[in-house]
């Protein structure tokens, strides 16, 4: 299984977000960089993989209501897909 990491810290928009996620997920050029789009391809991903995401708080932060959902679709697509996994990493 493959793991990626997504630092949270450095999703501090919307649009820094969507592209930190296609360049670590390697999403087609059609990627539309929204929340729609981001639980289709996850749900369809085939290979097996964990994305671990760091400094959740930093997100949570920065992208408010938006992050929350963020981090639902990201659930809501682990439940659909037994290839995809998500993780966060402790915060100390």
């Amino acid at each position: 299984m493959e793991t990626i990491i997504l630092d949270g810290a450095s999703a501090s928009t919307r649009a820094a977000l969507h592209d930190q996620l296609a360049q670590k997920l390697s999403f087609p050029d059609y990627y539309g960089r929204n929340l729609d789009a981001l639980y289709d391809l996850l749900t369809e991903r085939p290979e097996s993989t964990r994305l671990l995401i760091r400094r959740r708080a930093a997100l949570m932060e920065a992208l408010g209501v938006y992050g929350a959902s963020f981090l639902k679709t990201l659930e809501e697509a682990s439940l659909e897909n037994p290839l995809f996994q998500v993780a966060f990493e402790e915060e100390t």
